[in-house]
Order: C-alpha cells, then sequence, then structure tokens
C-alpha cells in the first residue's frame, strides 16, 4: 500500500499523521531531555556521588541504542504503533519506579535499562520512520524536520516544568507525573499504524534484513554517516545530564539550567525546521558538517569565555539551533540511499552509534568530575570530536546505492 493510497482512504490524512507524530514525540522527549535536574536532588537525596547518576543514564543512551535497530526492524516488519505502544508501558514504567529507586543497582535497572528498552520502542526515531512510510516523497523533509522539531517543543516545555515540580512537589511527584503524561501517546499511536511489510513496495521484490544491513555497511558513504553521528550523541547527551549541575558549580541557579535546556529545546525548534526545509534544496551533508563545527566553536567560547547569565543563554541559543538539526539530514540520507523499507533498522544503526557517544558522554562527564574536580575534559573532547564529524561528513555521496539505484532506474 503506498503511501498516497493509505493517507487518502483512511482517517489518517497527512496533517493527522503529523500532528499525533510530533505530539508523540513531544511527550517522550519532553521527559528524558530534563533527567539532568534529577542528578543532584537525588545525589544529595541519597548520598551518591555524581557518577552513580551518571551511570545510570549512560546505560540508559547504551541501551536505548543498542535496543534501537532491533525495535526498528520490528516496526519494519510487523507495524510501528505496536512497537510505540510497548516502549511507551517500559518508559512509563521506568519512571514510576525511579522514584523508588534507593540504591545504585535499583537506578541502573529503572532509569537505565527499562526507559532504554522503552526509548528505543516510542522516540522520535520511530515517528520519523513512520513519516517516511505514511508521508508522499515531498512531504518528507518537512516531516523530518517537524517531527524532530516537536521533540525538541517537549524539552522546552518540560525542563522549566520539571523545575517547578521538583522545587514545589519533590523529584519523586515529578517522575511519577512525567510518567503518567506519557500515557497518552499510546492512544495517539493509532495514527502512526503501519502496515506489516510483505513485500518491497519500491523495488517490486522483497529484501532481506540481512541482505539490507550488507548492502548498507558496505557502503561507504552509509560507514561515515554512522561515525559521525557519534559525536552528536556524546555532546547531546553530556550537555543534557551535566550542564545543569555545572552551571549551578559555576555560580548560576538552577532555574537558569532549567530555563538554559529548555531555551535548547525551543531554538531547536527552528533549527530542526530549517535543517529539513534546505535538505531538499541543498547537500545534506553540507548542512551536516556546518552543524557540527558550529557546535565546537560555541564550546570553545562557552569554556573560556567567563560564566554569566548572557553568555549561558547565548550558548543555549546557538546549541538550539544544532541540537537535533543533525536528524532530517541524518535519516533523510538513510532514505535517500536505501529507500524506506529497512529505513527504521537502518536508520536505527545509526542511532546507535548516535547512543554510544551518549554512553560515554554522560559516563566521562561523571567521572571527569569526582577524579578531575570539572568538567572541562569532557568539555574540549567535544570540540575535538565536532570538528573530526565536521570533516567526516563531508566525502558522502548523496545518491542512491547498489541494488536501490539500480531499481529506480
Amino acid at each position: 500500500m503506498t503511501a498516497k493510497s493509505l493517507t487518502a482512504t483512511t482517517w489518517r490524512s497527512p496533517a493527522v499523521i503529523l500532528v499525533c507524530g510530533c505530539l508523540i514525540a513531544l511527550l517522550t522527549f519532553g521527559p528524558r531531555s530534563a533527567f539532568g535536574f534529577f542528578l543532584t536532588p537525588m545525589s544529595n537525596a541519597h548520598g551518591w556521588g555524581r557518577e552513580v547518576f551518571a551511570l545510570a543514564f549512560a546505560i540508559q543512551n547504551l541501551l536505548w541504542g543498542v535496543a534501537q535497530p532491533i525495535a526498528g526492524a520490528i516496526a519494519d516488519r510487523f507495524g510501528t504503533a505496536r512497537v510505540i505502544c510497548a516502549g511507551v508501558l517500559l518508559y512509563a514504567a521506568g519512571l514510576a519506579l525511579m522514584s523508588v529507586s534507593t540504591t545504585p543497582i535499583l537506578l541502573d535497572i529503572t532509569s537505565g535499562v527499562l526507559i532504554g528498552f522503552g526509548l528505543s520502542g516510542c522516540s522520535f526515531n520511530l515517528v520519523l520512520s513512520a513519516f517516511g512510510k505514511l508521508l508522499k516523497p515531498e512531504w518528507r523533509g518537512l516531516a523530518l524536520g517537524l517531527g524532530t522539531g516537536a521533540g525538541s517543543f517537549g524539552q522546552f516545555l518540560f525542563a522549566p516544568f520539571g523545575v517547578a515540580m521538583i522545587d514545589s512537589y519533590g523529584w519523586q511527584s515529578a517522575l511519577l507525573v512525567f510518567g503518567g503524561l506519557l500515557l497518552l501517546a499510546v492512544p495517539l499511536a493509532l495514527a502512526l499504524t503501519t502496515p506489516p511489510s510483505t513485500s518491497h513496495a519500491e523495488t517490486g521484490k522483497q529484501q532481506s534484513m540481512a541482505s539490507a544491513l550488507g548492502e548498507a555497511f558496505a557502503h561507504r558513504s552509509y560507514v561515515l554517516l554512522v561515525l559521525g553521528f557519534f559525536t552528536c550523541g556524546f555532546q547531546l547527551a553530556f550537555v543534557t545530564a551535566h550542564l545543569p549541575s555545572y552551571l549551578i558549580d559555576r555560580g548560576l541557579s538552577a532555574e537558569v539550567g532549567g530555563w538554559t535546556i529548555a531555551i535548547i529545546g525551543l531554538f531547536n525548534i527552528v533549527g530542526s525546521l530549517t535543517s529539513g526545509y534546505l535538505g531538499n534544496v541543498m547537500p545534506k551533508r553540507y548542512i551536516l558538517s556546518f552543524i557540527y563545527f558550529t557546535r565546537a566553536l560555541s564550546i570553545v567560547a562557552f569554556v573560556l569565555l567567563p560564566t554569566s547569565v548572557p553568555l549561558t543563554l547565548a550558548f543555549a541559543v546557538i546549541t538550539g539551533f544544532t541540537w537535533l538539526s543533525t536528524v532530517p539530514p541524518t535519516s533523510g540520507l538513510v532514505a535517500v540511499m536505501f529507500g524506506t523499507r529497512w529505513l527504521a533498522m537502518l536508520y536505527g544503526f545509526a542511532f546507535f552509534s548516535h547512543q554510544v557517544g551518549g554512553f560515554l558522554g554522560v559516563l566521562l562527564g561523571g567521572y571527569a568530575f569526582e577524579y578531575f574536580g570539572s568538567y572541562n575534559p569532557v568539555w574540549w573532547l567535544s570540540v575535538f570530536f565536532g570538528v573530526m564529524s565536521a570533516l567526516i561528513n563531508l566525502p558522502i555521496v548523496e545518491k542512491p546505492a547498489g541494488r536501490f539505484a539500480a531499481a529506480s532506474a
């Protein structure tokens, strides 16, 4: 069933699909982006060092990445809605049980394992793959930008909301409220139902999962894309987990941290939409290279200049423009190279690289602070990775690969 016939003969018009998908992205990305605000109160309540929370958050990032290709393959084969609903239930359970996690191992299980696996099934990655399958190609760039921007709007809403909830009702209540709100994504998932795949709509014949993986990892441009995406995860996870505490260490208030994360989310809406639009009119590899290099320069200025509220908010604006704006060109390049048949799985492997970076960014941030009393080593490592990814993305070839190119011809 084509995207055109699917949307024309059911209640799921392109607008309904976009709205429901964006709301899911908002609800699932919002709570996770506010986790950094729980580091200090949870650590103080249980007498933990920062490396305890950092390890749990790092496990979450890693398992999210490990399970993402699996969740993507299941969604590609059996449909997206079921996977999203299962992911939401795991995620909500992890948030609720996180509120009663009184030992490091329990925190690893709830915040790390349950939420990590839950995110792999319900995050904006699955939403974007559903957009790619259900919407016509001319909608794709805008839809990818909207889906990514919606996740950022969730960050904008949940960051100050999380700070206010923690200050007014305590961190346990904030986690329970987050879990309850997340359940709203279950009925919305019906709009993203994709039919089980039994044939290859784009070539007229079926391509196996093994064949798709072999083709992708033998393709130089895909490998470069996957390697470059590592940096995005390293930088984003480090900032999400440690920036609020870093700002407190530098003499700023928790409220400033809340608004900093919120501003990052707000301006990433613009950045993601711009990135999605530009991906339709200019080479996506240049967009990615520009994003990574801009991030590296902004971190250099943020670390070297004296800490102040104006500097922090300026850093938030620049970081926001480049925050998740890597996602539309990255997922778009996967679709260009290999089509949409195994899009969720192949983008899932790219996202695995992203989450390995996230695992290391969070973990190294916690251990750097405990051993050196400073986050500076990880800030400078972020600069190095940013420059390297800016260079890695430049040689990418933006055209259909191998079998898909022959079929298109």
